[in-house]
């Protein structure tokens, strides 16, 4: 197993990055919230990794924390949660957000994920709620604060695209696409409506 990685960026093409290490290129898939915290081209940067052999690729997987990588792990072990779905959800939700979800039985939330339908949402709920103590501890009253107001800037923006004429998949979509964590409703607003012209 390699449990972690130290090399030169080279490339960064979400969900893809190319890290140069020692004269060896390494394709490593990556969640959002691990490019939001990459340096540039050209820096070097410490990967935690989880590797998943299968008979017909190897594929490599990278975070930057160990924190994110547990999460990416104890996803995988949910039926019908696969390597690509748990990127997903890391990348769209950052993990106390997840994990209050989880929690709090907060299917709504979980189903506005870009791929995860009712079914999914339940059994995350279900499997999951035994799995989540360790990052139930490290909650607080602040961080929760900052993440629900947050989300209700998310909402915000998916309930005036759904009333500009968006359907409520592809609201959630467009916007799940262009929130890099810091917009406010109307930047996530004219970026999505940029996307959707372009």
């Amino acid at each position: 197993m390699i449990g972690y990685l130290r090399g030169i960026i080279l490339e960064k093409q979400p969900p893809l990055l190319l890290l140069d290490v020692h004269g060896v290129g390494y394709e490593i898939d990556a969640p959002m919230s691990t490019f939001y915290r990459l340096p540039e081209v050209g820096q070097e940067i410490i990967l935690h990794t989880h590797l998943i052999v299968r008979e017909d690729a190897h594929h490599l997987y990278g975070f930057s924390d160990k924190e994110e990588r547990t999460m990416f792990r104890t996803l995988l072990k949910v039926n019908g949660v696969g390597p690509r779905m748990a990127l997903t959800i890391l990348s769209s939700m950052d993990t106390q957000a997840f994990v209050r979800c989880i929690a709090h039985n907060d299917i709504a939330s979980l189903v506005n994920l870009p791929g995860v339908g009712k079914k999914t949402a339940e059994r995350l709920i279900i499997e999951m709620r035994d799995k989540i103590t360790h990052w139930q501890d490290q909650a607080s009253a602040p961080i929760a604060k900052a993440s629900g107001s947050r989300n209700a800037m998310v909402q915000d923006a998916i309930s005036a695209l759904v009333a500009l004429g968006y359907k409520p998949t592809e609201a959630s979509r467009v916007v799940s696409k262009v929130d890099d964590g810091t917009l406010s409703s109307e930047d996530m607003i004219r970026r999505a409506l940029q996307e959707r012209v372009v």
